[in-house]
This record gives structure tokens, C-alpha cells and sequence, in this order.
């Protein structure tokens, strides 16, 4: 039971950041243009949870010790769906376009969340 609420939790939200992604940039709120560098946090925090709730079903719905190798597998899913982002953005949409930086605020997202996973285990390991 768990493990399909990770999966449908997961699913919702790599659904969501594609929608908000690939939505016209002129259906964005104005405010969010005013603050510097928020696209940046926003991409950053999309796959900060993307990480961490994939990361979440696959240790539930696989089970094994080596949950190193599936932050692995979700650090790369996550940079791979934002790089497909990105080259839909340029192709698809008249009013997005392709930005390295967006990637690499992905891949900053996608690493913070497994520096948090790493730490988390390390402390839960310290406990036992």
C-alpha cells in the first residue's frame, strides 16, 4: 500500500513539473519575475522532491540493502527528465527556450536531495 502512494505521489509530481515546464511562459505569475534567479530555485526544488520521492518508492518497492544504488538510478532519472524538459521547451514551445543553466539547477536540486538522503541513513545508522 505504501509503496503505490510513493508511486502515485511520484508520478503526480514528474507530471506537474513537466506541465509547469512546458506551460506558456506569459500563464506565469508576474511576481515571480521580479525576484532574481527564481526560475533557479524553482527548478532546483522540483527535482530536489522528484529525488527524494522517487528515491522513496524505489527503496519501498524494491527493498534492498543497497539503497546507494538507487539514489544513483533516481540522481540520473531526475537529470535525464530535466535535460528532456529542457529540449522539449526548445522544441515544442514558442515562448520557452533550452537553458544550460535550468539543467545544471536541476542537477543542484537532484544533489542536495541526495546529500540529505546520505546524511538522513548516516544518522539513522549512528542511532542503531
Amino acid at each position: 500500500m505504501l509503496k503505490q502512494l510513493f508511486f502515485w505521489i511520484a508520478l503526480f509530481w514528474t507530471l506537474a513539473i513537466a506541465f509547469f515546464c512546458l506551460i506558456k511562459a506569459s500563464n506565469i505569475p508576474s511576481v515571480t519575475m521580479s525576484i532574481p534567479n527564481l526560475d533557479k530555485i524553482v527548478h532546483a526544488f522540483f527535482h530536489f522532491s522528484f529525488t527524494i520521492l522517487w528515491f522513496l518508492f524505489f527503496q519501498k518497492h524494491y527493498k534492498e540493502a543497497n539503497s546507494i544504488k538507487w539514489l544513483i538510478i533516481t540522481v540520473f532519472l531526475s537529470i535525464c527528465f530535466g535535460i528532456t524538459i529542457e529540449i522539449l521547451q526548445e522544441l515544442f514551445t514558442t515562448t520557452r527556450k533550452a537553458d544550460v543553466f535550468d539543467v545544471l539547477a536541476n542537477f543542484s536540486g537532484a544533489m542536495l536531495a541526495s546529500g540529505l538522503i546520505l546524511y538522513l541513513k548516516k544518522q539513522k545508522s549512528n542511532l542503531i
